[in-house]
């Protein structure tokens, strides 16, 4: 089968992240003889300097007309692409894996936590306005809907690890009792089908402390858009920070994968940015390939853009930032 991968390569030092990694995706062609029609689109800060608009029609036709979308980091219209994108594609689940990797300075090399976030609700809906010139305000959306469909995500994510087998809910119930509240209760209720599984929930506040203290205990953690969006650049630090964090934007019929990170101007043009962000997010977006289409070949490639990546890094071929040249 060949798919049609929607390419975002993006601002600052998306597009040399964007050709490293279409080198690995093209030795994973090779190798397992897969199918990858990459189509090159326009969005982000070039994009809007240049034609007027961050995100051009012709590229969300485009994405709708793929099977998967890789995108490189964005720089200040971040929240007129990814953002916009989550709301048009409904991918309402913000997949980011946070592990230790060999030779990268990690807290403790024993670190393997999922993040699922909500990803289309919460203050990042963008309800803002001001009441005269001294007062502004803004709406936290929090529906029943959105709270069970993203913890029954982060559930069958547990399930499938299988590894500690235990999903954290992180909320702020005891001070926000109406939205956060609503979440909690949603988690707890979902838990219940999954008697197999740990459930416990941590205030934002606990939980930002003891990712810290203990990273190692945690397995799956689900929580509300800002929330996540927070605990999850912390975590990526203890781990070698952004550049060894990658994500998805997942929903029910599409998927969107990134470098979490964004688009670091200084660092244009010097090849020192550490691309493995944007190619663990292909290694990802492989996974979802074969999931979504029960495809083995796209699952045994993933697997192979890690065990390249782990191999890498052993040898210690790595930018700076990791101890390499």
């Amino acid at each position: 089968m060949k798919y049609k991968i929607a390419l975002i390569p993006g601002d600052g030092i998306g597009p040399e992240l964007t050709e490293t990694t279409l080198h690995v995706l093209n030795a994973v062609q090779r190798k397992f003889g897969l199918s990858l029609e990459f189509m090159e689109l326009e969005a982000g800060d070039a994009c809007y300097e240049k034609r007027g608009v961050a995100l051009p029609e012709e590229t969300i036709a485009a994405i709708r007309g793929s099977h998967v979308c890789l995108k490189g980091p964005v720089g200040e219209t971040a929240a007129d692409v990814i953002v916009r994108l989550r709301m048009l594609f409904d991918l309402y689940a913000n997949i980011r894996p946070i592990k230790s990797y060999p030779n990268v300075p990690c807290l403790r090399d024993d670190i393997d936590m999922v993040f699922v976030r909500e990803n289309t609700e919460d203050l990042y809906k963008g309800f803002e306005f001001k009441i005269g010139d001294d007062t502004a305000v803004a709406l936290r959306v929090i529906t029943r809907r959105g709270c069970e469909r993203i913890a029954r995500k982060a559930f069958e994510i547990a399930l499938r690890r299988n590894r500690k087998r235990r999903v954290t809910a992180v909320h702020k119930a005891n001070v926000m009792r109406v939205t956060c509240g609503l979440f909690a209760e949603v988690c707890r209720k979902i838990a219940g089908e999954y008697p197999n599984i740990t459930f416990d929930e941590q205030y934002v506040d606990a939980a930002s402390m003891r990712l810290i203290k203990e990273p190692q205990n945690f397995d799956v953690i689900v929580t509300t858009n800002m929330f996540g969006d927070i605990l999850s650049d912390e975590a990526a630090q203890l781990v070698g920070g952004l550049g060894m964090a990658p994500g998805g934007n997942i929903g029910d019929d599409f998927a969107i994968f990134e470098p979490i990170h964004g688009s670091a101007p200084t660092r244009v043009g010097k090849h020192t940015a550490n691309p493995c962000s944007m190619i663990l997010a292909a290694k990802m977006m492989l996974e979802w390939l074969g999931e979504k289409y029960s495809d083995k070949i796209c699952s045994k490639a993933a697997e192979a853009i890690e065990r390249g990546l782990v191999s890498a890094l052993e040898k210690r071929l790595a930018v700076p930032d990791l101890g390499g040249k």
